[in-house]
């Protein structure tokens, strides 16, 4: 089935402003790199692009290499801010087109919304009083629109002791929000570094891998896995279906395609 909206997630690139600078043994820029070539053919064929966060490793010197980066793609970027980005150095580096922070963005029978679920000084994440109101009203204001609601930190259990430590605080407030409103498909967020497919109350869960460096899977304490960069492809259908698939860039520079289906969701 041919999509209607077609869009692209990158997230958790954690760049420096030293472009060889390495976060867990990668060079977080080049990492970058090989996986927008590996998109190419995606990017070209994708109405937007999603980045959920941590553009940065806590150095707005890296802004003007995500602006580089992703500013002469041809495509609007739509971007949210993570534990590690400072927002106020963000908003002022990707203050101009093709880049939006935050709000949502309307496509034919899909809105997307981007959420700002970072917490300035802290690893987990909490959304504001003020962001769930806006939450509210941009799904209550959706029109007969499908709804992709992006935040950068996991509202539900990783089933990993460490990484649901530095998860969402007020997740039980978001879904109060999200379960008064059928139009609402499907949720998506990085911070995990891992694959994650899921469905809550008949909404489609998503975790993404990074751009860089991967977490294991169900990890008690923090570990690193061996899988290479990552990226996101979303298909967005007239009738409200989702089609979704992570794309794997391999060392030897081949495309490896899965379905994210190696966690699931525990109740």
């Amino acid at each position: 089935m041919k999509p209607d909206l077609q869009l692209l997630q990158f997230t958790d690139p954690h760049l420096y402003g030293d472009a060889s600078q390495t976060l867990r043994g990668i060079a977080t820029l080049p990492a970058l790199t090989r996986t927008l070539a590996h998109a190419r053919a995606d990017i070209h064929g994708a109405r937007a692009i999603l980045v959920t966060g941590d553009i940065v490793q806590d150095d707005p010197a890296g802004y003007p290499h995500f602006r580089g980066a992703f500013g002469g793609l041809g495509k609007p970027v739509y971007c949210i801010p993570g534990n590690h980005d400072d927002v106020e150095a963000m908003s002022a580096a990707l203050a101009e087109a093709p880049f939006q922070i935050c709000g949502h963005a309307d496509f034919e029978r899909w809105r997307v919304v981007m959420l700002d679920s970072s917490v300035p000084g802290m690893a987990q994440g909490r959304l504001s009083l003020l962001t769930l109101q806006r939450l509210e009203a941009a799904l209550a204001s959706a029109d007969g629109r499908y709804v992709l609601v992006c935040l950068h930190h996991h509202p539900v259990t990783m089933d990993s002791r460490w990484l649901d430590t530095v998860a969402l605080t007020n997740a039980d407030e978001f879904f109060a929000v999200i379960d008064r409103y059928e139009c609402v498909r499907a949720l998506l967020w990085g911070h995990v570094h891992q694959a994650f497919e899921g469905e809550r109350k008949g909404v489609r869960l998503m975790g993404t891998p990074s751009t860089c460096a991967q977490f294991r899977p169900h990890a008690a304490n923090f570990a690193i896995d061996s899988q290479p960069p990552a990226y996101r492809r979303l298909n967005l259908h007239a009738d409200g279906s989702v089609e979704s698939e992570v794309v794997w860039v391999s060392e030897a520079g081949a495309q490896s395609r899965t379905a994210t289906s190696q966690n699931s969701l525990r109740a």
